[in-house]
């Protein structure tokens, strides 16, 4: 914890050949499969400066209208950058009707609330209650931990802890979990857990390798950042989040759902679609409980909330100036910092961005981007409707596209 600055050359968020491919399919499984519609941007509730109107930014409408046509229902976008705010959206708020997508609305985010955590995290390291490198089992000890887990470890991802919604084990072979995804998740959506269940069931199989050895996204490492911020803070992670960070940040329209199954509104609509006895099914997955992924996927937020965190994160307003850089600090193949990626988006875009994406089990899909300083965001939240489309070869690159023009001002990246 000794850097006072952040220094990082060269560096690309990288995931192993299987992992990259189950992660490209996933997303586009989880975020793509809706209805392309007509998308015009479209504002919410509150006024909108000139600067956020939907015309005055054609290249980001036509950017997600591009990624409605690949078959989303709908999409958000809010961007800020050195021409003000925008805010735009595209597809429909609903299938079988015409309303567009609130620019605002609440949606599920999945694994965006991991940097989140990791915040919490490290704000009880900067007043001494938590120390990094010190093991979880510590301040954890009646779940029996392997005592050379620490609590650097467990942000990062190289914990070695079987992922309690299914993993791959030494020989690529996939072992089971809780369902997290498909047709067993969606008759089992408004199952409640406790954190301390799911990391119980992780800490029931087999070790993927040893602490430290490796490094493999697992969404257990931030289930059990829960239970070590609980019991350190002596509140409930939902007191913690809503007192060091919603509170202080304004962000009035996010929330730890808990056992919670319903979006407020506004939200727009996200659809499950899958196959039973030779019929395709299309179901609302609006409603399901995110308790499955406590402290590394169960939050409700907006894309405004969003750029007011993750500008708020890099701007030095939640962390002291070492431990931001520690957090932004890359590692292993997966470029994973304390909670965040790291991304090198090439010279021509500046160099790097910080993200954390998300992807809850089914129905809605989120992306946060920022520049190391905070003051250029891009965030997002994507629904899936009712389409046949597989846009997995094709949504990276619509993602990239809107990297270039948000960071790179429209020029190629590289």
């Amino acid at each position: 914890m000794s850097e006072s600055r952040y220094t990082v050359k060269n560096t690309r968020a990288r995931t192993p050949r299987v992992s990259r491919r189950v992660a490209v399919t996933a997303l586009a499984a989880a975020l793509l499969a809706g209805a392309a519609t007509p998308a015009v941007a479209t504002t919410d509730s509150r006024p909108v400066s000139k600067a956020a109107a939907g015309q005055d930014r054609p290249e980001l409408q036509k950017a997600i209208q591009d990624i409605a046509d690949l078959g989303l229902a709908g999409v958000q976008l809010r961007v800020h950058d050195e021409r003000g705010d925008w805010a735009g959206s595209a597809g429909v708020r609903k299938l079988g009707q015409i309303a567009k997508p609130p620019t605002n609305g609440r949606f599920w985010t999945g694994s965006v609330n991991k940097p989140f955590t990791a915040t919490l995290v490290l704000q009880l390291v900067a007043e001494g209650k938590i120390r990094l490198d010190t093991p979880v089992a510590d301040y954890l000890p009646r779940l029996g931990l392997d005592q050379r887990i620490t609590v650097r470890m467990m942000l990062q991802h190289t914990t070695g802890l079987f992922n309690y919604t299914g993993d791959f084990d030494a020989d690529g072979k996939w072992e089971p979990g809780i369902p997290g995804k498909g047709k067993e998740w969606l008759d089992n959506r408004f199952k409640s857990y406790s954190p301390e269940e799911l990391v119980r069931v992780a800490l029931s199989r087999k070790p993927r390798f040893e602490p430290g050895a490796d490094q493999r996204y697992a969404n257990t490492n931030y289930t059990l950042a829960v239970l070590l911020i609980e019991k350190v803070a002596g509140r409930s992670y939902a007191e913690e989040m809503k007192r060091r960070i919603l509170r202080p940040l304004g962000m009035r329209a996010t929330v730890v759902p808990g056992d919670r199954t319903q979006l407020p509104g506004p939200y727009a609509h996200g659809y499950f679609r899958y196959q039973e006895g030779g019929q395709w099914k299309v179901v609302d997955v609006s409603r399901q409980n995110s308790s499955l992924l406590a402290g590394a996927g169960a939050l409700i937020s907006t894309t405004q909330d969003l750029q007011t965190f993750i500008s708020a994160l890099m701007g030095g307003k939640l962390l002291p100036a070492p431990l931001l850089a520690e957090m932004r600090k890359p590692y292993g193949e997966l470029g994973y910092g304390l909670g965040l990626f790291v991304q090198d988006l090439g010279p021509n875009c500046g160099g790097t961005v910080y993200q954390h994406n998300g992807s809850p089990p089914e129905g809605y899909g989120a992306l946060m981007y920022s520049s190391p300083d905070g003051k250029k965001t891009l965030t997002a939240s994507l629904t899936t409707g009712d389409s046949t489309a597989d846009p997995a070869a094709v949504y990276p690159k619509l993602v990239e596209r809107l990297l270039k023009e948000v960071f790179c001002g429209g020029k190629a990246a590289g």
